[in-house]
């Protein structure tokens, strides 16, 4: 009797040190909270992305006072090089730059000029989105999306997150 006393005292004991390892892994796991960390490594080098591309625009429209054209082709927008050829994300648009970076997740980018050249909108998609000050409309697609018959998840998400031309807003 005192032997079997003894093996359940031993796995009362056995599961209370479980329960308290796993209590502190959820603990160190909340803390640390590494999907939050990864998502936010993600974001910043799409704002990166976003960013750089922008200044190749701009340089563009230094050069020939006019944004470059938009492809559009399913629910894919992309940048229409001088020669008429469509730069796809990850390609190069030399001059302007070497090769036009390219979302490393499942998303993609999107570009949008007006017809006369004179306006653009560049988007992605944020995973953190609401959580994100950077984002558009608290996480939700920018406003000017719906101004450009754009659907909102032609980032293949949603575009919560967006620069432009001087002149307009996104």
């Amino acid at each position: 009797m005192n032997k079997n006393f003894s093996s359940g005292f031993n796995f009362i004991r056995l599961i209370v040190v479980f329960i308290v390892l796993f209590s502190f892994s959820l603990f160190i796991f909340y803390v640390i909270d590494p999907i939050d960390k990864f998502q936010r490594f993600n974001d910043e080098k799409r704002k990166s992305d976003i960013a750089k591309i922008q200044n190749a625009i701009e340089t563009f429209y230094k050069n020939n006072n006019q944004y470059p054209k938009h492809s559009k082709t399913g629910s894919l927008y992309r940048i229409v090089r001088l020669d008429g050829s469509t730069a796809q994300w990850g390609e190069s648009w030399i001059p302007y730059m070497d090769v036009l970076p390219k979302d490393s997740g499942s998303k993609t980018y999107v570009y949008f000029a007006s017809q006369d050249g004179q306006k653009y909108y560049l988007y992605a998609s944020l995973d953190r989105g609401g959580k994100d000050p950077g984002s558009c409309n608290k996480g939700k697609a920018c406003e000017s999306i719906k101004e450009n018959n754009i659907p909102d998840d032609a980032c293949l998400g949603i575009c919560n997150y967006g620069v432009s031309s001087q002149n307009v807003t996104p």
